[in-house]
């Protein structure tokens, strides 16, 4: 059977559905990343569906072959459920573009699909995307931007993510990312809300308990040796406040917000503790030894593996001469 892929341009921009560009103002891009563009105007970028070929077999990765590995791996209930979904889509996709009614049932289901057979080279690689600056608008009504939603969806196109929180999450960003307006939106206020939390608590401890601050500041910064006792709370609350929104050390800005949360969180006598590690191991009064261990310089005590071990080792009443050793060390550099 021949047949010509008809491809719609939707513009109706009410669609709550599009491919956008994924950009992060905290990385670098060619300045690109100052204009909220993830390309220079005019640039697109066209993909092709991807496929996999094993021992001679290709297969699409279409979000809609029901003999996709991942599918054939899930738990016996959950597949049965995924492999009606996408038999019901397939179907329903049959019918529009081939008239051709099929039976979600039947045992020869897949010998009776005409276009979406898994091995169908001629049709699959019809399918790809062409991205720029501008949201490409998907229409679920459109039958091949339905295809491509699933396709997307399935990793079908490396450019572009899955949501902008599965764009967010990779360690190399892609250039773009499907945006369902409900999840990105719910994605964009979850940060918000962590970073004006975080802001409302750095406020608080301003006001109210400055030597929290100066351990926080100590225990969230990398640069922690900066902080002494006779440091201004102005200057602290400015390195905290650029720390929360992703301008200091700490990059990720959700990531800086829940630090700094996790920090404000942290009882006094841990934050000290935890302050008084950090500053020991940048001065070398405990110290890493090539078995892996962390041990105190001056006694050779073995402290533990990490620093949540070493911090338990010196809340311990029985190892209170070592806490007393390196925080009288590091207390002479915090005043000096």
């Amino acid at each position: 059977m021949e047949f010509t892929q008809v491809e719609v341009l939707n513009t109706n921009k009410s669609n709550k559905i599009s491919i956008k560009p994924y950009f992060d103002n905290s990385m670098s891009n060619m300045g690109l990343e100052h204009y909220g563009q993830s390309l220079f105007d005019g640039v697109k970028h066209f993909e092709q569906l991807a496929c996999l070929e094993q021992n001679g077999v290709v297969r699409y990765v279409t979000g809609l072959n029901e003999f996709a590995p991942e599918i054939r791996l899930l738990p016996s209930e959950e597949k049965a459920a995924k492999v009606r979904e996408i038999r019901k889509a397939v179907a329903e996709l049959e019918k529009e573009l081939a008239a051709n009614v099929l039976d979600i049932e039947s045992p020869t289901f897949w010998n009776e699909v005409k276009l979406l057979k898994p091995d169908n080279k001629e049709f699959w690689n019809k399918i790809n995307i062409s991205c720029g600056n501008e949201p490409v608008f998907l229409d679920p009504a459109n039958p091949y931007d339905r295809i491509k939603l699933y396709a997307v969806e399935a990793g079908g196109f490396s450019l572009v993510a899955r949501s902008y929180d599965d764009a967010r999450s990779k360690a190399v960003p892609p250039k773009f990312y499907l945006d369902k307006v409900e999840q990105t939106v719910g994605v964009k206020t979850e940060y918000k809300k962590l970073k004006n939390k975080a802001l409302a608590e750095l406020q608080k401890l301003f006001d109210k308990n400055s030597t929290k601050l100066f351990y926080i500041a100590k225990a969230v910064d990398t640069a922690s040796v900066q902080y002494k006792k006779y440091t201004p709370n102005d200057i602290i609350y400015d390195n905290m406040d650029r720390h929360i929104n992703g301008e200091g050390t700490e990059g990720n800005k959700e990531r800086a917000a829940k630090g700094f949360l996790e920090a404000a969180g942290l009882d006094m006598e841990t934050l000290k503790i935890k302050a008084i590690v950090k500053d020991s191991i940048f001065f070398k009064y405990i110290i890493n030894k090539s078995d892996g261990h962390i041990y105190h310089t001056k006694t050779n005590s073995l402290l533990g593996r990490n620093v949540s071990d070493v911090i338990e080792f010196l809340k311990n009443p029985l190892n209170e001469d070592i806490l007393k050793d390196l925080n009288t060390q590091v207390e002479k550099l915090w005043n000096m």
